[in-house]
């Protein structure tokens, strides 16, 4: 069900933004019996397409399957299971599944994103609210939290009462606004650079990720599907997608992705270009009163290292288990323990991105010194099983009991 007219009672929980770690929490409360509405400033119709990252971790797959949430996911997703690595004009695959028994799923993040909304609204009578405009918190530091909006029918201002807001609205949401002068800390770190990020009406040029460091900047192959490929180019932060037409864009790709023995890119046309000025942001704490942040609202962490969806997704099954707890059992340990219980996953993957952008991005860097390092952490990954342990459990992420 689709609703957009004014619920007569007080809601256990009001969800704040409809994307992964948002829809994903609405599912679990409704599984769980615990009332909630979720509201989502854009239409149905464009967040299942908006495109998104593409790359989840097996644990996350595994937890969204118990939950069953993941029938699709399994039937459609491609199964990866190393990676590759090209510098110095030669190829390096890393069989991450051979050390460690696990993979990757690639699944675009608008699959998932219409799965877990048409499970939420569609099979399980969840409440969502499109087109939601001007929403506002009221009072989260009190025991008596509101949300408020303008009913796009209706043009009137509608109040909703809960008990606790879920901000699950992203970087450019108003949750991470709503919190209270001084009740939390914002750390940022900067890279100084950007990536043009591409999709290519064109199937992959290899089975798996690439990964090219080169003297030019970084390039980066993520196959999407048989028919759609995920380019990145380094480029300078704030570059204008306009300066990079098709023939410069694939000559680059050449360039910074050739090595011996590689198969020639297949080219097609590009139907998406736009420039990310890669950066990070960490919110501490991610609660402040009655008002929890999850996903990119309280942390955005690079696409350096595919991390962003799958941390939306493990902040939704803390935030999930501590609200069940606290609502449905009358214990709220765990809803007390959240923002700790997520950020120790969050700084490991910003610590685990910042590695590796120095990987990808030192032979550009115009010093001899970071270009040497990064070409030292790269051999060492093809010459110590140790380090190569190291980084397959990181690149893999921490397997959870979600």
């Amino acid at each position: 069900m689709t609703s957009n007219s004014l619920s007569p009672h007080r809601f256990p929980v009001v969800i704040v933004g409809a994307g992964p770690a948002g829809l994903a929490l609405g599912n679990l409360l409704r599984a769980a019996s615990v009332e909630c509405v979720v509201l989502e400033t854009e239409s149905r119709e464009f967040i299942e397409r908006r495109p998104r990252a593409g790359v989840l971790e097996e644990w996350a797959v595994r937890a969204l399957e118990r939950h069953g949430l993941a029938g699709n996911l399994l039937e459609r997703a491609e199964r990866h299971t190393a990676c590759e690595f090209r510098f110095a004009g030669e190829r390096y695959r890393f069989p991450y599944g051979e050390l460690t028994g696990r993979h990757h799923f690639v699944y675009p993040q608008p699959l998932l994103v219409t799965d877990l909304v048409r499970e939420y609204a569609d099979v399980r009578g969840g409440d969502i609210r499109f087109g939601v405009r001007d929403v506002r918190l009221h009072d989260v530091d009190t025991d008596r939290p509101s949300v408020s909006y303008t009913s796009p029918e209706t043009g009137e201002r509608q109040v909703l009462a809960c008990e606790f807001v879920a901000g699950c609205d992203g970087a450019r949401g108003v949750t991470r606004a709503a919190l209270p002068p001084g009740s939390a800390r914002i750390s940022r770190h900067d890279y100084g650079i950007g990536w043009l990020a591409l999709l290519a009406e064109a199937p992959p040029s290899a089975d798996c990720v690439l990964f090219g460091c080169h003297p030019r900047g970084f390039a980066g192959q993520m196959p999407r599907s048989p028919e759609v490929t995920r380019y990145y180019l380094q480029c300078p932060p704030g570059d204008d997608p306009e300066n990079w037409p098709h023939d410069r864009v694939w000559k680059e790709l050449r360039s910074r992705l050739g090595a011996a023995g590689a198969a020639p890119l297949t080219e097609g046309p590009l139907i998406e270009k736009r420039v990310l000025d890669m950066h990070d942001y960490v919110v501490e704490p991610m609660a402040s009163g009655r008002l929890y942040l999850a996903g990119d609202a309280a942390h955005l962490v690079a696409p350096i290292a595919a991390k962003g969806m799958n941390l939306a997704l493990h902040d939704a099954f803390l935030l999930a288990d501590a609200l069940i707890g606290c609502l449905v059992r009358g214990d709220g340990r765990a809803l007390d323990g959240y923002s700790a219980a997520s950020l120790r996953r969050v700084w490991d993957y910003q610590e685990f991105s910042q590695w590796l952008s120095e990987v990808y991005h030192g032979a550009a860097a115009g010093d001899a010194f970071r270009a040497g390092t990064a070409v030292a952490r790269l051999r060492r990954l093809f010459t110590s099983p140790v380090a190569a342990a190291a980084f397959a459990e990181q690149y893999l992420g921490t397997a959870e009991r979600y």
